[in-house]
């Protein structure tokens, strides 16, 4: 069977155990239908970068299956006719990654993070301090006294 992951966000307006008997429930959805669970995730409350229904917050959540294309359209249709599931990303994976997804980790714990003492990531280099003499010629500007014409 092909392998998913879910991840979906409730209003803000739930508790966290709402927002997990949610998980369940969708979670069951995908059971009745001859998939599986392999693993869930709740993300907690977090900001999002825009509004949602008048939301500024809401619960994320992520859920990892095992299930037929069929059993997953019938949860995503179940998602979207549920009053309190605000958006629903579905993404069709080769595997499952190992451990706890990006969100749960811990900040030191990531991958691909260098340490924060000079280490400027892919753009590299040692910053120096840049003078006025050291622009390139672009003609005569006026200076910041100097009327605009």
């Amino acid at each position: 069977m092909p392998l998913y992951e879910h991840v979906f966000i409730a209003r803000q307006d739930l508790s966290n155990t709402q927002a997990e008997g949610l998980v369940e429930h969708f979670s069951t959805v995908l059971s009745d239908n001859g998939g599986k669970v392999v693993e869930s995730e709740y993300w907690g409350v977090k900001t999002m970068a825009y509004k949602i229904n008048k939301n500024r917050k809401g619960h994320y959540a992520l859920l990892r299956s095992d299930a037929p294309a069929a059993a997953v359209q019938e949860m995503e249709r179940l998602m979207r006719l549920h009053d309190d599931v605000m958006r629903v990303l579905t993404i069709k994976v080769d595997k499952h990654a190992e451990g706890p997804s990006v969100q749960m980790q811990k900040r030191d714990e990531r991958e691909g993070r260098g340490d924060r003492d000079g280490d400027r990531g892919s753009f590299g280099g040692e910053r120096r301090e840049r003078s006025f003499g050291d622009r390139p010629d672009r003609g005569e500007r006026p200076s910041f006294g100097a009327p605009r014409r």
